[in-house]
């Protein structure tokens, strides 16, 4: 028996300068409510979950890989559309965000309850990873399954972040991939409109 559990939000990925990599997940809908989650990956590569709750922890940690895990109060302020603010403990991040890509454009074509599906997700798996070297399904930890329905992408415009108070950066290609799971984001930061399905055995 095994449970399949929906996450519908956005993912944010982008790198910098210094050579520190950030995922933000910001989930709207949930089997564990509305809330926000950040990974990040240090120059020389340690992995770090910043987490709003004990219960959000656990069910990432055991989904990703971790070498740390720190319970903060995660915000994003999305009040201006073409922006994104972040505050998670010592992390600040501030982006904006740019045009529409051709593939994009070729996401918002695909019907939203077909592109959430599982079963249309797995289809793509193989062509995603021929064209752009990104997984769509895959295991992920703790005997787990995983599939990104994607539904639009964003190309970010500029990145401001800094690291108790320290600054990170400007924005820069997700170099090397982040190694949290069985994939990582796109190279180019960006952020996509998703709906991750994870089965639980």
């Amino acid at each position: 028996m095994s449970t399949r559990m929906r996450f519908d939000g956005w993912i944010l990925g982008t790198g910098t300068t210094s050579g520190t990599r950030v995922v933000l997940g910001h989930w709207q809908r949930s089997p564990l409510g509305a809330f926000s989650d950040v990974m990040v990956q240090r120059p020389d590569g340690h992995r770090l979950l910043l987490a709003p709750s004990a219960e959000v922890a656990e069910f990432v940690g055991a989904t990703y890989s971790f070498d740390e895990v720190r319970l903060v109060d995660v915000v994003v302020d999305r009040s201006d559309p073409r922006s994104w603010t972040l505050t998670a403990g010592p992390l600040h991040l501030q982006v904006t965000v740019g045009r529409r890509p051709v593939l994009g454009l070729l996401l918002r074509a695909v019907p939203a309850p077909l592109a959430r599906r599982p079963a249309w997700v797995g289809l793509l798996d193989a062509p995603a990873r021929l064209l752009t070297g990104l997984r769509t399904k895959g295991s992920a930890g703790g005997g787990r399954t995983e599939w990104y329905g994607v539904q639009d992408l964003h190309a970010l415009a500029s990145v401001t972040a800094s690291w108790d108070g320290d600054p990170l950066g400007a924005l820069a290609p997700v170099r090397p991939p982040v190694t949290f799971g069985f994939g990582s984001v796109p190279p180019d930061p960006s952020v996509v409109r998703v709906t991750t399905t994870v089965q639980v055995p």
